[in-house]
């Protein structure tokens, strides 16, 4: 969850509790299936249990925050193949079908699907657990009914006519939630913050200037770069890392020399958070010019050194892409259609196109307006 306690106290549930939420999940889907005539091997079963439960093991500290941060080029499921790859050679090739469903190379699609598809049960977990931890009632799914509704046609997860309404509110409630939570401008400010932090200490280091993180494992990849080339050597380390080798880094940095560095790491630690303004259109230039210059004389730094007080991009979710994969209802007359392609389906009409947002951080109050 990142930073979503800062919003949401309540948000302070693990990844270790999502993976065995979606193990559970697995067995309930696999389960349903066999109830309806699929036939799944009892090898076959363990192996996508198995994937589900390590689906997420390449996850870093603070989630999605600082994917790229520590190793250059390395996405989190690289680093969930690599892992499960290394868990294999221990346990002698007893994960070998598992990373073969995982990976998607497997004939059966429909196991792959389970795992990572638009509707898996990895999203099903954490889309229930989430909205719970937060409190936040938009992203409560059936996930019970939409299990209940799912099966099989020629190898692929296909869902029983009557469950359309169940998947619509799915993938209305995954929209909600990513704005409401994910993406929620507060979170996305701290996080922005961290990168930054890290950025900021990286530059330092670059340049001759000691900085220590608070642990060996952090250190390790604060002072050399690591990029996915060698992603086997880093992975020792890599596993050693959680959020609070990085929290406890960024509170010994208040303390820096270095004024940029200490501020900062100040901001985060003290939450004193940065404003964020999420709009349709990116902020005109000339307002984040005049922004720029106003932080410099506050801050006596130079507009190079600008970028660590202000700093904007955009974000974007897409709620439903039949291109990278599709949702395929199969009705009673034995035919299949993607749910976009359903008459009168909430999807067709709103949820299809992404949805993109422009953001830009800065000091709060802003400078010179106090």
């Amino acid at each position: 969850m990142a930073f979503a306690h800062l919003v949401y106290p309540g948000a302070v549930h693990s990844r270790l509790l999502h993976s065995l939420g979606a193990y559970h999940l697995m067995g309930c889907a696999l389960s349903e299936l066999k109830q309806k005539g699929v036939h799944i091997s009892a090898e076959e079963e363990r192996a996508a249990k198995i994937a589900i439960l390590l689906h997420d093991v390449g996850h870093g500290p603070f989630s999605h925050a600082l994917e790229h941060m520590l190793i250059e080029g390395a996405h989190h499921e690289d680093l969930s193949i690599a892992i499960m790859n290394e868990l294999n050679k221990e346990f002698k090739g007893a994960l070998d079908l598992a990373i073969e469903i995982f990976s998607g190379r497997y004939h059966r699609k429909f196991l792959n699907q389970l795992i990572s598809g638009q509707l898996d049960v990895d999203r099903m977990d954490y889309l229930s657990r989430d909205s719970f931890f937060t409190g936040v009632s938009e992203g409560v799914i059936g996930y019970d009914r939409i299990l209940k509704m799912i099966a099989v046609y020629n190898g692929e997860l296909v869902v029983e006519e009557k469950g359309i309404y169940s998947i619509e509110k799915f993938l209305v409630s995954r929209r909600l939630m990513f704005w409401q939570v994910y993406l929620h401008k507060t979170v996305l400010g701290a996080e922005m913050l961290l990168v930054k932090i890290l950025e900021r200490a990286k530059e330092l280091i670059h340049r001759g200037t000691e900085v220590l993180g608070a642990t060996t494992a952090i250190n390790y990849f604060l002072q050399e770069k690591r990029d996915v080339s060698s992603l086997r050597e880093h992975l020792p380390m890599f596993c050693q890392l959680d959020d609070t080798d990085i929290t406890a880094s960024f509170k010994n940095w208040c303390f820096h020399s270095d004024k940029i560095l200490s501020d900062l790491s100040k901001f985060l630690t003290n939450r004193e958070l940065f404003k964020v303004k999420l709009q349709a259109n990116p902020m005109k230039e000339e307002e984040i010019e005049k922004l720029r210059e106003a932080i410099c004389r506050e801050k006596g730094i130079s507009k190079e050194e600008s970028r660590y007080y202000i700093f904007y991009g955009e974000v974007a979710n897409t709620t439903y892409d039949a291109a990278e994969e599709r949702i395929n209802i199969l009705f009673k007359d034995g035919s299949i259609k993607d749910i976009s392609e359903v008459d009168h389906a909430l999807i067709q009409q709103t949820l299809s196109d992404p949805m993109k947002k422009f953001y830009i951080c800065y000091p709060n109050p802003i400078p010179g307006n106090r």
